[in-house]
């Protein structure tokens, strides 16, 4: 896209950085070049966009939009930089100025978008859609913080705010004309018509602007700009002043009604174990889908002069997991109430625009929300979903005889709760999983009798990584190697990365291989020095967890491996062990006290086996703090071994898995979520696999027959280390009985004992691979080999051809 030379680049810089701030270049902070550079991309940038949105009105194709809670998009400088072919330019600039590229562009912050996978992998999606010359945009909320800002004092997580716009975001654009208005509460009258139809009038509501923010989603040196909307949730023009005439009471109520209502798009997830919070959260997802619905419709009606029931053909609405489900009865809403079709027409474009994504096989994660609060919160769309939900059951009723007794389990109201995940299946045209053993695991357990009622709805889409974030941009050493092997096409169709599998057994190549490994666990251990203060032997094993701090995650197996290695060392401590780093990120949720007991424990354990010197460095255990997409760039090009130990049968996918399989990493796994099919892909001899199979958890769960107190009585291992958490490490007291109490007298819920002597039988196999050194470098060459698969351009082209039926433009 970009024909700047370095010359021009410089100059570009200097008259930036003065125009911004007055100083030279030379006086100038790091922040400041860094705006000074958004700056130059930006000009790039704006005008690409404007153009491509021309194209797209003038073309008029169909288009999809992708609704969701959370884009991880990360940072952006260095990958707009990137995609706009001007990353070389740019940082041979900077070193010519006698500057640090990797400071400047640090101090951009992750933006405060998302939590994990989910959010990720949206942000992934938007970067495929774009490269691959797709209209395709997203639509989420511009919360202005984000999670929370994770830091670990005296070992526990503390929680700080996330305020990721506390400087200006150089990306966004405010869309001030186009903010449309949001109704909460309110009552709803119901009118005859003289043709006998009803109306409904929704009146006397709370009324909340959304105001668009718009980044711009740069396509990989394509000239395609895409766009993100984001939506802040502020006051209708005129109510703050109206109120400042009246007595100091009002005026009080108003700023207090003025909070409540920035607080719609304030931080993302909101605490919902009180009513309040509950509440919030069912604000934020009408918040969402209403804005964007009412943004889609405009556009069509503007580009289109035919009726809305051809919609379905120019427009397709990707829901990313249960919460923008509301955009059923939402699109139903604008079609009846404002542009006044009939109940069968608008039901016959809403089930046909409206795709849902499943995201989870976790009951407790199926969204429901309380008949009254949603009938009190948004009344008029809570008549929608009785209704849709009235003439659901009776259509099981007349027409599915067999499944008359299953209507409790199917009805999308039942028990005084709405329920969101049946809501989506009954109202979407497609329903897919993420990897094909959660497909199965929805189609025959989770959601089987909907799968009776809908088969030809139920699809799989295994997600896939953007290869140019996790791998060109995050892994330039590897990447640069790569192209010089089998040339730079790979970047533009990853799949050629299988080329690299002739060259698994050259000597000189894999000698790189493992030079470049060894730069990237430089870089790391100096960050680990940086942030923790402990020195890691940056030749030992780096073996990795970094994930959402989650029970079925298992970073409880994890420890319990270390726990298990230290207690040998101690008993022995020449016991022969290859040296090995155990790296963890991870936040777990506010309110989730098991969670932050692990990490806890995890940097108990740290401290202990730190600060042990008669174990002599054999083993390291660093918990890094706050673990974002930036972090997540600098680990997985170090990482060895990529930890994928969830319980089988409860990750939908994991895309982390991928992440570092296209990095080198070797995979110790179970076989769940995309583990699956990564030990299809590189075969069994280049994957550890170990642990329970999904049904033979299922067959647990439902036969029992498993009992934690038997393992804890018959293996010492497991008694010394449950013993430790119970009592402390000798006379170090400390104290983890709820985690102790949890897996003894919960029976392990997640069968972290049922698998731990396979676990440590694996790592033993790891081991004596990981010293024929041949061995491990060619596992990794295949490994890199065989990842473009789960590239999400692959995952985007089967959405493109089988659920949205869109075309590249």
């Amino acid at each position: 896209m970009s024909q700047l030379t370095v010359e021009k680049f410089t100059e570009k810089i200097i008259k930036e950085v003065k125009n911004n701030t007055g100083k030279t270049i030379q006086d100038a902070q790091d922040k400041e070049i860094y705006y000074a550079i958004a700056s130059i991309v930006n000009e790039q940038i704006i005008p690409q966009w404007s153009e491509t949105n021309k194209k797209y009105e003038k073309i008029n194709n169909k288009q999809v939009y992708y609704l969701s809670l959370e884009f991880l998009v990360g940072s952006l400088l260095e990958s707009n930089l990137l995609n706009c072919g001007m990353l070389d330019v740019a940082n041979q600039t900077l070193q010519k100025l006698g500057l640090n590229a990797e400071k400047i562009y640090a101090k951009e912050r992750d933006a405060g978008l998302g939590n994990g996978g989910l959010g990720r992998l949206a942000a992934c999606f938007l970067d495929s859609l774009a490269s691959l010359n797709y209209a395709g945009h997203g639509f989420g909320i511009r919360y202005r913080y984000g999670l929370f800002e994770q830091r670990i004092i005296h070992g526990n997580q503390i929680e700080l705010p996330d305020n990721w716009l506390k400087d200006l975001y150089p990306w966004e654009t405010r869309r001030e004309a186009e903010a449309v208005c949001i109704h909460f509460r309110g009552e709803v009258d119901m009118l005859k018509k003289n043709d006998g139809n009803l109306e409904f009038k929704h009146k006397d509501t709370d009324k909340v602007m959304a105001v668009p923010y718009d980044i711009p989603v740069v396509g990989y040196q394509n000239k395609v700009i895409n766009t993100l909307r984001l939506w802040s949730a502020e006051p209708v023009g005129g109510d703050q002043q109206d109120s400042i005439t009246e007595e100091g009471s009002k005026y009080y109520q108003e700023l207090d009604h003025q909070h409540s209502i920035e607080q719609i798009s304030g931080f993302l997830y909101p605490d919902d174990s009180k009513l309040e919070g509950k509440e919030l959260r069912l604000k934020q997802q009408y918040f969402l889908v209403s804005s964007s619905l009412q943004t889609i419709i405009k556009a069509y009606k503007k580009n289109n002069q035919r009726s809305l029931k051809y919609l379905p053909e120019k427009a397709v609405i990707q829901i990313n997991d249960t919460h923008p489900t509301l955009a059923i009865p939402e699109l139903m809403r604008i079609l009846m109430d404002e542009e006044h079709l009939s109940w069968e027409n608008a039901w016959n474009i809403t089930t046909r625009v409206i795709a849902y994504t499943n995201h989870t096989t976790l009951s407790e994660a199926f969204e429901t929300w309380p008949v009254g609060m949603m009938e009190y919160l948004l009344p008029r769309i809570y008549m929608i979903i009785d209704e849709i939900n009235e003439r659901f059951c009776k259509g099981i009723w007349f027409d599915h005889e067999v499944l008359r007794d299953e209507i409790p389990e199917l009805a999308i109201i039942a028990d005084e709760q709405v329920h969101m995940a049946r809501l989506a299946i009954v109202g979407s045209f497609s329903v897919n999983g993420v990897a094909p053993l959660h497909t199965e695991i929805l189609k025959k357990q989770e959601m089987k009798h909907f799968y009776t009622l809908f088969p030809n709805r139920f699809n799989n889409k295994t997600n896939g990584i953007t290869h140019r974030r996790w791998l060109l941009k995050a892994n330039p050493k590897l990447s640069e190697l790569i192209s010089d092997v089998i040339g730079p096409q790979w970047i533009h169709r990853p799949k050629q990365l299988i080329s690299l599998v002739k060259y698994s057994s050259d000597a000189a190549f894999l000698e790189k291989i493992a030079q470049v490994k060894y730069e990237n666990k430089r870089i790391l251990a100096d960050l680990i020095y940086d942030r923790n203060g402990i020195v890691v032997d940056d030749q030992s094993i780096f073996d990795v967890q970094v994930k959402r701090l989650h029970e079925y995650k298992r970073q409880l197996l994890k420890v319990f491996h270390i726990i298990y290695l230290y207690n040998e060392l101690k008993l022995n401590p020449n016991m022969d062990i290859t040296p090995r780093t155990f790296i963890f990120g991870a936040k777990a949720a506010p309110s989730y006290h098991l969670a932050k007991e692990v990490i806890k424990l995890i940097n108990k354990v740290a401290s202990i086996v730190n600060n042990d010197s008669t174990i002599r460095d054999k083993l390291k255990v660093v918990f890094i703090e706050n673990y974002n997409v930036s972090l997540a760039e600098r680990i997985i090009p170090a990482t060895d071994i990529s930890e994928q130990i969830s319980t089988a049968g409860k990750e939908a996918s994991g895309t982390g898995n991928m992440k570092l399989m296209m990095n080198g990493a070797l995979t110790v796994g179970t076989l769940d979520g995309a583990n699956v099919e990564i030990k299809k892909a590189v075969g069994d001899a280049n994957i550890f696999i170990f642990g329970l199979t999904a049904d033979e958890v299922l067959n647990y769960y439902e036969h029992g027959g498993y009992s934690a107190m038997d393992i804890y009585n018959t293996d010492d291992r497991i008694r010394t280390i449950l013993d430790q958490l119970n009592k402390g490490f000798g006379s170090d007291e400390i104290e983890f009985k709820d985690l102790y109490y949890n897996i003894l007298y919960h029976n392990d819920p997640y069968f972290v004992l049922k698998d731990f002597e396979p676990y440590l039988e694996t790592h033993e196999h790891v081991e004596r691979v990981y010293r024929d050194k041949l061995r491990w470098l060619q596992m990794n060459v295949t490994n890199i080999a065989y990842s473009g698969k789960f590239s999400s351009d692959r995952t985007i082209k089967e959405y493109a051809t089988e659920i949205w039926k869109i075309k590249q433009v």
